[in-house]
């Protein structure tokens, strides 16, 4: 009842916010925040945005199988982030765009305009389901299934709480929304810490010290070339996730669009880029701790690593408190990361695939509809069991959002034409032949790709447009 009571209280103040920053809402205010937002709030906000509830639940567990050595990753993202700031912003504010891929439409045509808004409604509906699913799933398991409540009534009442915040601010409220949201989970993350410690008999000094001492500390791999925790290919993949996610990727672009000129978009990027590896290593230390913990009181370590957080955090092992505190981190990872997708996903749909970015009526019917067709993409996902969500999602993204960074890196990148029919056939064809790499790979070397799928998808793209653009760039 004290959860429930808790959340209840957090979505009030959400709904709050909604109602005072959507006054005087029109589509300006729903896709472009009126383009008054302060960097500094974007910057932290970008934090909550970016770590979904995925990270708050899978990340802990990751140093049972891989020790630290995702912060490898995450040292890719600062640099991942300067790219954006000042290969892509630059782009983005030159051409006033209201949605990203309309770059494509002015630099390539029309089809490759729409196929890249297409590939990004599949990733983002897709990546987002499996993300919000989980946490759905844990609220299920641990909140309202014990009280009665069906799967089906706990994800689509989540789902319409977000659709009421922002139905009418869209975007302009977001960016206040995600702002108390980040707080709400760092705040979470923080006090977990510091219980655990507490039941560790530790003092802040001691507990840093037994982190560093712990063979799960372990960050970088320089020796292992084969391995997937490999430096440079978790460096690497570091850089073009972001690249992708965030550079390519209307959801976590329309924010950043809001901003009053370039230059601030460019600091909020930059600053914001910056919180993820000490964010992420509390998130890792935490699970170093938690293992700790399972030694001191004779707990056997879940085989599933996603579930090392909530075996302590959810099952009320720990008291109601860290309960209550993983209830609310967890909603606020999930709910920041949720809301401006959908919100994204409905000004893509408006503005690029039916190009009536001035139709009000069809704004509100289709941010409607894009909340009905993700509840059934998440109850879709009921049937899916992955030993590792976030890798999981990783890949599902390999292959949907690679055809976007080879569409990006063409347009930018180069000064030809391109033969704009074939486009969408060879933005099919790119995460089918890389499947097939794979698969081929893994039966005759035993070896798997990771996360440079992303990266190989991307490459196939721009390689098959730039060998079939001679005729285009000649008739040009």
């Amino acid at each position: 009842m004290l959860i429930l009571t808790t959340i209840l209280i957090y979505f009030c103040v959400l709904m709050l916010m909604g109602r005072l920053t959507s006054k005087k809402s029109n589509n300006e205010t729903f896709y472009r925040g009126e383009r008054k937002s302060p960097w500094y709030v974007l910057a932290f906000g970008l934090v909550g945005a970016s770590i979904s509830g995925i990270t708050f639940v899978s990340v802990p567990g990751m140093v049972i199988k891989q020790d630290m050595t995702y912060l490898q990753t995450c040292l890719g993202f600062i640099l991942g982030y300067f790219v954006v700031a000042f290969v892509l912003l630059p782009v983005y504010y030159k051409l006033n765009l209201t949605t990203i891929y309309s770059f494509l439409q002015k630099r390539l045509g029309n089809r490759s305009y729409k196929t890249g808004a297409l590939f990004f409604l599949l990733s983002e509906m897709t990546g987002t389901a499996l993300r919000f699913y989980v946490v759905c799933s844990i609220l299920q398991r641990f909140v309202f299934g014990p009280v009665g409540v069906p799967f089906v009534v706990t994800v689509v009442a989540l789902v319409m709480l977000i659709w009421l915040y922002t139905r009418r601010g869209g975007i302009k409220t977001l960016v206040w929304t995600d702002t108390f949201q980040t707080f709400c989970m760092m705040a979470a993350l923080l006090i977990i810490i510091v219980e655990v410690i507490g039941k560790l008999d530790m003092s802040v000094g001691d507990a840093v010290w037994a982190v560093v001492a712990d063979s799960h500390s372990r960050i970088f791999v320089f020796d292992d070339w084969v391995s997937t925790q490999n430096f440079f290919k978790q460096f690497l993949s570091g850089v073009f996730i972001v690249v992708v996610m965030t550079g390519l990727d209307q959801h976590m672009m329309q924010k950043n669009l809001t901003c009053k000129t370039l230059r601030d978009a460019q600091k909020d990027m930059c600053v914001g880029g910056f919180f993820f590896v000490p964010v992420n290593l509390l998130f890792l230390s935490l699970g170093v701790l938690l293992l700790l913990l399972a030694g001191k009181e004779g707990l056997a370590v879940p085989a599933d690593s996603d579930e090392l957080l909530p075996m302590f955090a959810a099952s009320g092992w720990m008291g109601s408190l860290v309960l209550v505190l993983f209830s609310i981190g967890i909603v606020a990872a999930s709910f920041s990361g949720t809301d401006s997708a959908l919100t994204a996903v409905t000004t893509s749909y408006c503005v690029d695939i039916k190009e009536r970015p001035d139709d009000e009526t069809l704004r509100r019917r289709a941010h409607f509809g894009v909340c009905v067709l993700f509840t059934v993409f998440i109850l879709a996902f009921r049937v899916i069991n992955s030993t590792s969500v976030i890798d999981a999602i990783y890949i599902v993204l390999s292959y949907t959002s690679g055809p976007l960074l080879g569409l990006f890196a063409y347009g930018i990148l180069t000064k030809r034409g391109v033969n704009d029919r074939l486009v969408p056939y060879i933005c099919v064809a790119a995460p089918v032949i890389c499947f097939a790499i794979n698969q081929i790979t893994v039966s005759l070397t035993g070896y798997k790709f990771g996360y440079e799928l992303l990266m190989l998808n991307g490459m196939l793209v721009f390689l098959g447009m730039y060998l079939t653009s001679h005729r285009a760039a000649k008739a040009a």
